[in-house]
């Protein structure tokens, strides 16, 4: 039952990061705008998304317990540009890439760099979902941010606190996942609820 329900976790857990950031490309594309959509919020979790991906490749941890990352990752970085684009600053992008790459490489010069960066993933991770909940809270609208993504993610934190308890039951990535857990229920609710009181009005 345990390898079947880990294999589950993992095919699952890939199958929607494939597509998870499809409805929210899809929608600042059809309204080529990013109303809504906190770039603060996407810098901070591509930040938070690098840093815990050289993690796991840096102990060694099985490929399958993270294998979503890269995917997501270019997601990311695609709706970086986009948004870039629509508001008209695409010439950030090259500085972004180059902090990106230059903070790739920076994680693993030391063992505590990268157990630092860990540990203070989760707390950039919180504050990426915070920054969008803070943007949609100040505007009250919901633009063209999209649940359907953000339920993706607190989905795909499910299944990884299960395949993180049955594999490496690393305590520093269960918290992560909790975390982020509750912050993309929080964020996936406030984007319904602010869709909801746009359609009422």
């Amino acid at each position: 039952m345990a390898p079947t329900l880990l294999d589950l976790a993992h095919w699952s857990t890939w199958a929607v990061c494939a597509v998870m950031k499809v409805p929210q490309l899809a929608a600042v594309l059809a309204a080529r705008s990013a109303r809504g959509v906190s770039v603060g919020s996407l810098l901070l979790e591509l930040a938070g998304f690098l840093v815990f991906l050289r993690y796991q490749i840096y102990y060694g941890y099985p490929l399958q317990t993270y294998l979503e990352y890269p995917i997501i990752i270019a997601q990311d970085v695609i709706l970086l540009l986009f948004i870039l684009r629509f508001s008209g600053n695409m010439k950030r992008a090259l500085f972004y890439a180059v902090i990106f790459w230059g903070g790739w490489y920076m994680l693993t010069l030391r063992k505590w760099i990268i157990d630092l960066a860990m540990n203070s993933c989760t707390l950039v991770s919180a504050a990426s979902k915070l920054a969008q909940l803070r943007c949609l809270w100040q505007t009250k609208d919901s633009g063209q941010v999209s649940a359907l993504t953000w339920s993706m993610s607190a989905y795909t934190c499910a299944t990884r606190i299960v395949t993180t308890v049955m594999t490496t039951n690393d305590l520093a990535v269960l918290i992560r996942f909790i975390t982020m857990l509750i912050l993309n229920i929080w964020v996936t609710a406030t984007v319904l609820r602010y869709r909801k009181t746009k359609k009422t009005n």
